[in-house]
């Protein structure tokens, strides 16, 4: 199988590329290293790097054009900054469509497409939030592009699956606290947490999945979460924990923000109908993975997409 991944040097694309290269697919990637890091970029005699933009029209229909990709695996997206609108909608919406629109006149078989939880809000009416609740895209520039994107897929009438991720840890991630744990920890310094709670999920076992879609499994919207959330103490304990720290500070409590998120929690039950039951990786083994990757490589990010995660 072809298959052509963006964001191939961040943290879901670049495993989703060590798996299908592990199984001899072929592959090529691109990423621009706004948050993706070199150290990704597998080395292979089946894998093809693009250093590039998805926004770049002449590139993608280029890529198309000599790939001919059999299925498209779109994890690129701009987070970097909540402010840096502009950016936001170059990538995650007007890449997107170039992309959708280069796989619709190369009759792509499948596209996989990656959505954020703050769709849904940061005050959405249930907990665990269902699949068909309302859209509320109303929290950040991030949410109203990326939900922008996934109308224009659905438009595409393009084969696809788009799954609407909880909070994606592990070895390779350089947004949200745990990066930002990891750094303020090893300079000494007193970090802060929220009463949030979160449900974080291992990319490992989201690429699992991701791979099984690739194959044809599943069509149209699922939610990848655990269907259980903890407080985000519970990440800084196990931060603590994994680097062997018997002397760190006690974190500053500090409180919800107005526009903070309580909770991000989404109900996985459709995906385990489709996907079958979903064995998910402990908190501490997933943490252990991140800990050991920064202390290889170093942690930078802590990316966020929302204001008020500052």
């Amino acid at each position: 199988m072809k298959v052509f991944v963006t964001g191939a040097a961040g943290q879901v694309g670049s495993h989703v590329v060590d798996s299908l290269i592990a199984r001899c697919d072929q592959v090529l990637g691109i990423d621009n290293f706004a948050t993706g890091r070199e150290e990704h970029v597998a080395k292979s005699d089946l894998y093809t790097f693009v250093n590039g933009s998805i926004g770049d029209t002449k590139t993608i229909n280029d890529i198309f054009d000599s790939f001919k990709p059999d299925v498209v695996v779109h994890t690129a997206a701009a987070y970097k900054d909540p402010d840096d609108w502009k950016t936001d909608v170059e990538t995650n919406v007007f890449g997107a469509v170039n992309l959708i629109q280069a796989s619709k006149e190369a009759q792509v078989k499948r596209f996989i497409y990656f959505q954020t939880a703050l769709i849904y809000g940061v005050k959405p009416d249930a907990n665990p939030v269902p699949l068909d609740h309302a859209r509320r895209v109303d929290n950040s520039s991030y949410s109203i592009s990326k939900g922008a994107a996934e109308d224009y897929l659905t438009l595409s009438g393009l084969d696809h699956v788009v799954f609407r991720l909880a909070n994606v840890v592990g070895d390779r991630c350089v947004s949200g606290p745990l990066p930002l744990f990891y750094q303020r920890l090893g300079q000494g310094k007193q970090c802060f947490v929220t009463p949030a709670r979160r449900d974080f999920v291992f990319v490992d076992d989201l690429v699992k999945a991701v791979v099984k879609a690739i194959d044809g499994q599943g069509k149209g919207a699922y939610h990848f979460s655990s269907g259980t959330d903890v407080p985000i103490i519970d990440l800084y304990n196990a931060v603590v924990k994994a680097m062997g720290l018997t002397d760190a500070p006690e974190p500053e409590l500090r409180p919800l923000t107005e526009d903070d998120a309580p909770s991000i929690l989404l109900d996985p039950t459709r995906t385990y109908q489709d996907f079958g039951q979903i064995e998910f990786t402990p908190l501490e083994d997933t943490v252990k993975a991140a800990i050991d990757y920064y202390n290889e490589f170093g942690a930078i990010g802590g990316y966020t997409h929302l204001k008020s995660d500052h």
